[in-house]
Protein backbone atom coordinates (compact mmCIF):
# COMPACT_ATOMS: atom_id res chain seq x y z
CA UNK A 1 0.00 0.00 0.00
CA UNK A 2 2.83 2.45 0.95
CA UNK A 3 4.09 1.82 -2.79
CA UNK A 4 0.90 2.53 -4.42
CA UNK A 5 0.58 5.81 -1.90
CA UNK A 6 3.91 7.09 -3.25
CA UNK A 7 3.10 6.23 -6.87
CA UNK A 8 -0.17 8.15 -6.89
CA UNK A 9 1.33 10.89 -5.26
CA UNK A 10 3.94 11.19 -7.47
CA UNK A 11 1.50 10.74 -10.55
CA UNK A 12 -0.40 13.42 -8.82
CA UNK A 13 1.78 15.99 -8.15
CA UNK A 14 2.86 15.49 -11.96
CA UNK A 15 0.00 16.23 -13.55
CA UNK A 16 -1.50 19.45 -11.17
CA UNK A 17 2.00 20.95 -11.00
CA UNK A 18 1.90 20.38 -15.09
CA UNK A 19 -1.50 21.80 -15.63
CA UNK A 20 -1.16 24.53 -12.85
CA UNK A 21 2.23 25.65 -14.76
CA UNK A 22 0.14 26.48 -18.40
CA UNK A 23 -2.28 28.86 -15.97
CA UNK A 24 0.72 30.16 -14.36
CA UNK A 25 2.67 30.61 -17.63
CA UNK A 26 -0.02 31.93 -19.66
CA UNK A 27 -0.97 34.30 -16.91
CA UNK A 28 2.58 35.79 -16.79
CA UNK A 29 2.78 35.93 -20.64
CA UNK A 30 -0.39 38.55 -20.56
CA UNK A 31 0.71 40.23 -18.08
CA UNK A 32 -1.31 39.11 -14.78
CA UNK A 33 -0.05 39.05 -11.25
CA UNK A 34 -0.19 35.48 -9.91
CA UNK A 35 0.04 35.69 -5.67
CA UNK A 36 0.16 32.27 -4.94
CA UNK A 37 1.00 29.04 -6.90
CA UNK A 38 0.01 26.11 -5.14
CA UNK A 39 0.68 22.37 -5.26
CA UNK A 40 -2.00 20.45 -3.52
CA UNK A 41 -5.25 21.76 -0.86
CA UNK A 42 -5.23 22.75 2.95
CA UNK A 43 -2.28 23.81 5.24
CA UNK A 44 0.48 25.02 3.64
CA UNK A 45 3.64 22.53 4.03
CA UNK A 46 6.50 24.41 2.60
CA UNK A 47 6.10 28.04 1.05
CA UNK A 48 8.88 30.35 -0.50
CA UNK A 49 8.39 34.15 -1.89
CA UNK A 50 9.54 35.06 -5.61
CA UNK A 51 8.90 38.21 -6.74
CA UNK A 52 5.10 38.73 -6.04
CA UNK A 53 4.41 35.04 -5.87
CA UNK A 54 4.42 32.61 -2.76
CA UNK A 55 5.06 28.96 -4.29
CA UNK A 56 3.80 26.25 -2.19
CA UNK A 57 2.98 22.60 -1.47
CA UNK A 58 0.28 22.30 0.33
CA UNK A 59 -0.76 19.03 2.89
CA UNK A 60 -4.00 17.35 0.61
CA UNK A 61 -2.07 16.54 -2.50
CA UNK A 62 -5.67 16.03 -4.52
CA UNK A 63 -4.96 18.82 -6.83
CA UNK A 64 -3.66 22.54 -6.91
CA UNK A 65 -4.35 25.88 -7.83
CA UNK A 66 -3.29 29.58 -8.72
CA UNK A 67 -4.51 32.46 -7.19
CA UNK A 68 -4.20 35.38 -9.93
CA UNK A 69 -4.59 39.08 -9.01
CA UNK A 70 -8.07 40.13 -9.45
CA UNK A 71 -9.53 36.78 -10.50
CA UNK A 72 -12.89 37.14 -8.55
CA UNK A 73 -15.34 39.80 -10.61
CA UNK A 74 -16.11 42.23 -8.15
CA UNK A 75 -12.78 41.62 -5.68
CA UNK A 76 -11.37 44.43 -4.18
CA UNK A 77 -8.25 45.22 -6.15
CA UNK A 78 -5.28 47.91 -5.16
CA UNK A 79 -5.41 50.64 -7.89
CA UNK A 80 -1.87 49.92 -8.45
CA UNK A 81 -2.54 46.20 -9.27
CA UNK A 82 -5.66 47.54 -12.10
CA UNK A 83 -2.83 46.65 -14.82
CA UNK A 84 -2.27 43.38 -13.41
CA UNK A 85 -6.05 42.13 -12.92
CA UNK A 86 -7.30 38.59 -14.51
CA UNK A 87 -10.75 40.24 -14.47
CA UNK A 88 -9.81 43.58 -16.60
CA UNK A 89 -8.06 41.49 -18.84
CA UNK A 90 -9.63 40.75 -22.20
CA UNK A 91 -11.92 38.03 -22.92
CA UNK A 92 -9.36 36.59 -25.15
CA UNK A 93 -6.13 36.61 -22.71
CA UNK A 94 -8.45 35.56 -19.93
CA UNK A 95 -9.89 32.33 -22.14
CA UNK A 96 -6.03 31.69 -22.69
CA UNK A 97 -4.49 31.82 -19.41
CA UNK A 98 -7.84 28.94 -18.58
CA UNK A 99 -7.62 26.98 -21.19
CA UNK A 100 -3.75 26.81 -21.01
CA UNK A 101 -4.13 24.41 -18.22
CA UNK A 102 -5.77 21.65 -19.90
CA UNK A 103 -3.56 22.06 -23.23
CA UNK A 104 -0.71 21.63 -20.99
CA UNK A 105 -2.04 18.45 -19.83
CA UNK A 106 -2.12 17.66 -23.34
CA UNK A 107 0.96 18.76 -24.08
CA UNK A 108 2.57 16.58 -21.25
CA UNK A 109 0.96 12.87 -23.00
CA UNK A 110 2.49 14.51 -25.85
CA UNK A 111 6.23 14.68 -24.35
CA UNK A 112 5.81 11.51 -23.12
CA UNK A 113 5.00 9.73 -25.98
CA UNK A 114 7.69 11.71 -28.17
CA UNK A 115 10.08 10.92 -25.40
CA UNK A 116 9.38 6.58 -25.23
CA UNK A 117 9.53 7.23 -28.93
CA UNK A 118 12.86 8.45 -29.24
CA UNK A 119 14.52 6.66 -26.34
CA UNK A 120 12.86 2.92 -27.56
CA UNK A 121 11.64 3.39 -30.80
CA UNK A 122 8.66 0.91 -31.42
CA UNK A 123 8.14 -2.85 -31.35
CA UNK A 124 6.33 -4.40 -33.84
CA UNK A 125 5.01 -7.60 -34.32
CA UNK A 126 6.34 -9.13 -37.96
CA UNK A 127 3.77 -9.00 -40.68
CA UNK A 128 4.59 -13.36 -40.97
CA UNK A 129 1.67 -15.59 -41.23
CA UNK A 130 1.96 -18.51 -38.36
CA UNK A 131 -1.02 -19.73 -38.77
CA UNK A 132 -4.15 -19.68 -41.00
CA UNK A 133 -7.49 -20.79 -39.66
CA UNK A 134 -9.32 -23.44 -41.83
CA UNK A 135 -12.65 -22.48 -43.62
CA UNK A 136 -11.41 -18.86 -43.97
CA UNK A 137 -10.80 -16.78 -46.85
CA UNK A 138 -7.10 -17.29 -46.38
CA UNK A 139 -7.18 -20.54 -46.33
CA UNK A 140 -9.22 -20.87 -49.68
CA UNK A 141 -6.97 -18.83 -51.14
CA UNK A 142 -3.94 -21.04 -50.58
CA UNK A 143 -2.17 -18.94 -47.64
CA UNK A 144 0.51 -20.70 -45.92
CA UNK A 145 2.41 -20.01 -42.48
CA UNK A 146 5.79 -18.43 -42.83
CA UNK A 147 4.16 -16.50 -45.79
CA UNK A 148 5.54 -12.85 -45.16
CA UNK A 149 2.89 -10.35 -46.63
CA UNK A 150 4.49 -7.63 -48.10
CA UNK A 151 1.79 -5.47 -49.75
CA UNK A 152 -2.16 -5.28 -49.54
CA UNK A 153 -4.24 -3.60 -51.98
CA UNK A 154 -0.64 -1.65 -53.48
CA UNK A 155 0.19 -0.25 -49.42
CA UNK A 156 3.05 -1.18 -48.14
CA UNK A 157 2.87 -3.80 -45.31
CA UNK A 158 5.71 -3.43 -42.80
CA UNK A 159 3.99 -5.35 -39.67
CA UNK A 160 1.23 -7.49 -38.31
CA UNK A 161 -0.68 -4.52 -37.26
CA UNK A 162 -0.57 -2.97 -41.03
CA UNK A 163 -2.08 -6.21 -42.13
CA UNK A 164 -5.08 -5.51 -39.14
CA UNK A 165 -5.52 -2.08 -39.79
CA UNK A 166 -5.53 -2.16 -44.08
CA UNK A 167 -8.28 -5.18 -44.01
CA UNK A 168 -9.95 -3.81 -41.10
CA UNK A 169 -10.27 -0.06 -42.82
CA UNK A 170 -11.67 -2.07 -45.18
CA UNK A 171 -15.22 -2.03 -46.69
CA UNK A 172 -15.14 -6.10 -47.76
CA UNK A 173 -13.83 -6.04 -50.89
CA UNK A 174 -11.79 -7.92 -53.10
CA UNK A 175 -8.06 -7.38 -51.79
CA UNK A 176 -4.92 -7.97 -54.11
CA UNK A 177 -2.09 -9.32 -51.46
CA UNK A 178 1.64 -9.90 -52.17
CA UNK A 179 3.43 -12.19 -50.44
CA UNK A 180 7.22 -13.56 -50.13
CA UNK A 181 7.21 -17.55 -50.15
CA UNK A 182 10.36 -19.32 -50.01
CA UNK A 183 12.18 -16.38 -51.64
CA UNK A 184 9.66 -15.66 -54.37
CA UNK A 185 7.14 -12.79 -54.95
CA UNK A 186 3.43 -14.82 -54.81
CA UNK A 187 0.30 -12.78 -56.01
CA UNK A 188 -2.92 -13.74 -54.33
CA UNK A 189 -6.67 -12.28 -54.26
CA UNK A 190 -9.19 -12.72 -51.55
CA UNK A 191 -12.38 -11.75 -50.18
CA UNK A 192 -12.56 -10.96 -46.72
CA UNK A 193 -15.51 -12.02 -44.55
CA UNK A 194 -17.35 -10.22 -42.13
CA UNK A 195 -17.10 -11.06 -38.47
CA UNK A 196 -19.23 -9.75 -35.61
CA UNK A 197 -16.07 -9.06 -33.00
CA UNK A 198 -15.81 -6.75 -30.07
CA UNK A 199 -14.90 -2.83 -29.34
CA UNK A 200 -13.35 -1.58 -26.54
CA UNK A 201 -15.74 -0.84 -25.13
CA UNK A 202 -17.16 -4.45 -24.94
CA UNK A 203 -20.06 -3.70 -27.51
CA UNK A 204 -20.58 -6.15 -30.61
CA UNK A 205 -19.33 -4.44 -34.13
CA UNK A 206 -18.51 -5.64 -37.43
CA UNK A 207 -15.54 -6.10 -38.71
CA UNK A 208 -13.55 -7.82 -41.62
CA UNK A 209 -10.95 -10.39 -41.44
CA UNK A 210 -9.41 -12.68 -43.83
CA UNK A 211 -8.55 -15.83 -41.25
CA UNK A 212 -4.63 -15.25 -40.13
CA UNK A 213 -2.61 -15.13 -37.00
CA UNK A 214 0.36 -13.98 -36.36
CA UNK A 215 3.85 -15.50 -35.13
CA UNK A 216 3.94 -13.51 -31.94
CA UNK A 217 7.44 -12.27 -33.30
CA UNK A 218 8.40 -8.83 -32.69
CA UNK A 219 10.89 -6.50 -34.35
CA UNK A 220 12.33 -3.14 -33.32
CA UNK A 221 11.72 0.02 -35.43
CA UNK A 222 14.13 3.20 -34.49
CA UNK A 223 12.31 6.19 -35.22
CA UNK A 224 13.83 9.75 -36.15
CA UNK A 225 12.50 12.63 -34.42
CA UNK A 226 10.08 13.61 -36.92
CA UNK A 227 8.47 10.04 -37.12
CA UNK A 228 8.01 10.14 -32.98
CA UNK A 229 6.39 13.40 -33.25
CA UNK A 230 3.95 12.40 -36.04
CA UNK A 231 3.29 9.00 -33.66
CA UNK A 232 3.06 11.28 -30.54
CA UNK A 233 0.68 13.50 -31.80
CA UNK A 234 -1.46 10.47 -33.30
CA UNK A 235 -1.45 8.66 -30.19
CA UNK A 236 -2.27 12.08 -28.18
CA UNK A 237 -4.95 12.88 -30.34
CA UNK A 238 -6.14 8.67 -30.05
CA UNK A 239 -5.97 8.74 -26.17
CA UNK A 240 -8.30 11.99 -26.41
CA UNK A 241 -11.10 10.88 -28.96
CA UNK A 242 -11.22 7.69 -26.93
CA UNK A 243 -11.71 9.23 -23.77
CA UNK A 244 -14.40 11.37 -25.32
CA UNK A 245 -16.17 8.71 -26.63
CA UNK A 246 -15.75 6.40 -23.09
CA UNK A 247 -17.71 10.14 -21.62
CA UNK A 248 -20.27 9.99 -24.48
CA UNK A 249 -20.87 6.45 -24.10
CA UNK A 250 -21.41 6.89 -20.09
CA UNK A 251 -23.82 9.00 -20.85
CA UNK A 252 -25.71 7.29 -22.65
CA UNK A 253 -25.62 4.60 -20.55
CA UNK A 254 -23.95 2.06 -23.60
CA UNK A 255 -21.05 2.07 -21.25
CA UNK A 256 -21.13 1.20 -17.47
CA UNK A 257 -20.50 3.97 -14.75
CA UNK A 258 -19.13 1.71 -12.49
CA UNK A 259 -16.05 1.46 -15.02
CA UNK A 260 -15.39 5.17 -13.09
CA UNK A 261 -12.41 4.96 -10.41
CA UNK A 262 -11.06 7.52 -7.88
CA UNK A 263 -8.13 8.32 -5.92
CA UNK A 264 -7.99 4.64 -4.87
CA UNK A 265 -8.40 3.34 -8.00
CA UNK A 266 -5.53 5.43 -9.28
CA UNK A 267 -3.41 4.77 -6.29
CA UNK A 268 -3.75 0.96 -6.93
CA UNK A 269 -3.28 1.26 -11.01
CA UNK A 270 0.12 3.68 -10.64
CA UNK A 271 1.54 1.20 -7.82
CA UNK A 272 0.99 -1.62 -10.17
CA UNK A 273 2.40 0.30 -13.51
CA UNK A 274 5.25 1.94 -11.28
CA UNK A 275 6.78 -2.30 -10.56
CA UNK A 276 5.90 -3.22 -13.88
CA UNK A 277 8.88 -0.42 -15.20
CA UNK A 278 9.34 2.81 -15.93
CA UNK A 279 7.68 2.76 -19.52
CA UNK A 280 4.76 1.62 -18.14
CA UNK A 281 4.60 4.27 -15.30
CA UNK A 282 5.24 7.46 -17.78
CA UNK A 283 2.52 5.82 -20.03
CA UNK A 284 0.21 5.59 -17.27
CA UNK A 285 0.95 9.65 -16.42
CA UNK A 286 -0.14 10.41 -20.00
CA UNK A 287 -2.84 8.19 -19.68
CA UNK A 288 -4.20 10.15 -16.67
CA UNK A 289 -2.75 13.65 -18.03
CA UNK A 290 -5.13 13.31 -21.39
CA UNK A 291 -8.11 12.53 -19.07
CA UNK A 292 -7.68 15.63 -16.77
CA UNK A 293 -7.16 17.90 -19.64
CA UNK A 294 -10.46 16.78 -21.15
CA UNK A 295 -12.11 16.71 -17.68
CA UNK A 296 -10.93 20.28 -16.75
CA UNK A 297 -12.68 21.20 -20.24
CA UNK A 298 -16.17 19.59 -19.08
CA UNK A 299 -18.42 22.83 -19.12
CA UNK A 300 -19.30 22.69 -15.61
CA UNK A 301 -18.63 25.76 -13.37
CA UNK A 302 -15.58 25.80 -11.53
CA UNK A 303 -13.56 23.69 -13.84
CA UNK A 304 -12.01 25.28 -16.56
CA UNK A 305 -14.52 24.23 -19.34
CA UNK A 306 -16.88 26.42 -17.21
CA UNK A 307 -15.02 29.15 -16.54
CA UNK A 308 -14.47 29.23 -21.01
CA UNK A 309 -18.38 28.79 -20.62
CA UNK A 310 -18.92 31.92 -19.37
CA UNK A 311 -16.49 34.05 -21.60
CA UNK A 312 -17.96 32.28 -24.29
CA UNK A 313 -21.56 33.82 -23.02
CA UNK A 314 -20.37 37.13 -22.32
CA UNK A 315 -18.63 36.92 -26.31
CA UNK A 316 -21.85 36.33 -27.69
CA UNK A 317 -24.68 38.57 -25.57
CA UNK A 318 -21.76 41.25 -24.74
CA UNK A 319 -22.52 40.97 -21.14
CA UNK A 320 -20.61 38.85 -18.64
CA UNK A 321 -22.70 36.51 -16.25
CA UNK A 322 -24.19 38.43 -12.77
CA UNK A 323 -22.18 37.93 -10.04
CA UNK A 324 -25.40 36.14 -8.49
CA UNK A 325 -26.21 33.85 -11.29
CA UNK A 326 -22.41 32.76 -11.72
CA UNK A 327 -22.23 31.73 -7.32
CA UNK A 328 -25.54 29.94 -8.18
CA UNK A 329 -23.71 27.95 -10.94
CA UNK A 330 -20.39 27.44 -9.09
CA UNK A 331 -22.31 26.27 -6.32
CA UNK A 332 -23.79 23.84 -8.37
CA UNK A 333 -21.04 22.54 -10.17
CA UNK A 334 -19.62 22.39 -6.96
CA UNK A 335 -22.10 20.00 -5.81
CA UNK A 336 -21.89 17.86 -9.18
CA UNK A 337 -18.19 17.78 -8.28
CA UNK A 338 -18.77 16.04 -4.78
CA UNK A 339 -21.48 14.12 -5.67
CA UNK A 340 -19.48 12.61 -8.29
CA UNK A 341 -16.24 11.84 -6.13
CA UNK A 342 -18.83 10.23 -3.52
CA UNK A 343 -19.43 7.91 -6.69
CA UNK A 344 -15.84 7.35 -7.47
CA UNK A 345 -14.94 6.37 -4.10
CA UNK A 346 -17.88 4.13 -3.46
CA UNK A 347 -16.66 2.62 -6.97
CA UNK A 348 -13.03 2.02 -5.86
CA UNK A 349 -13.92 0.59 -2.26
CA UNK A 350 -16.65 -1.81 -3.66
CA UNK A 351 -13.72 -3.13 -6.24
CA UNK A 352 -11.74 -3.18 -3.35
CA UNK A 353 -14.60 -5.83 -1.26
CA UNK A 354 -14.83 -7.36 -4.07
CA UNK A 355 -11.20 -8.03 -4.27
Amino acid sequence: MGHSAAAFVVVIGILVFCHELGHFLAARLCKVGVDVFSLGFGPKLFKKKYGRTEYCISAIPLGGYVKMVGEEPGATIDPADASLSFTHKSLFKKSIIVAAGPAFNFFLALLIFYGLYQVSGLYLATPVVGKVIENTPAHTAGLQSGDIIKEIDNQLIESFEDISRVISAGTGKELNIVIQRGGQLTYVALLPEKRVGKNVFGENMDKYVIGIMGTGETFHLSLNPLQAMGRSMSDTYGLVKLTILSVVKMVSGSVSADNLGGPLMIAQMAGEQAKAGVVNFVWFIALLSVNLGIINLFPIPVLDGGHLLFFGIEAVTGKSVSEKLREKLIKFGAAMLVALMVFVFYNDIVRMING
